[in-house]
């Protein structure tokens, strides 16, 4: 939603994104774009989600663990790719922000016997 910043102003303001609002995507891609300093937030069912600070021992290393597990699968399998916290638009009510993702471009079989 933008507003204006006053009566007599013609500047336009973009509300912040905010835990809990129900947001279209195109309404929460304009409100994450104007907050460069966010790092994270995902629209699930037309509800934004912002995640809270992550610790070392139980989110840090089993991310980097799962990173490099897919890393690996990648080297070893043709038309896949591997993908470290980036934004996928799935519909209009779906815009996730997963931590990990193996993202099939064509074939996705392993080599490995």
């Amino acid at each position: 939603m933008i507003r204006s910043a006053g009566a007599t102003s013609n500047l336009l303001t973009v509300l912040p994104l905010e835990n809990g609002d129900r947001l279209t995507r195109d309404e929460f891609e304009l409100r994450y774009h104007a907050m460069p300093e966010l790092k994270k937030a995902e629209l699930i069912e037309g509800v934004v989600y912002m995640a809270s600070p992550v610790r070392a021992k139980k989110h840090g290393k089993p991310h980097a663990h799962i990173i490099a597990w897919l890393g690996n699968y990648e080297a070893s399998t043709p038309g896949v790719e591997t993908l470290d916290n980036t934004t996928v638009r799935l519909d209009a009510d779906n815009e996730p922000q997963p931590d990990a993702l193996l993202r099939i471009e064509q074939g996705g079989q392993s080599r490995i016997s």
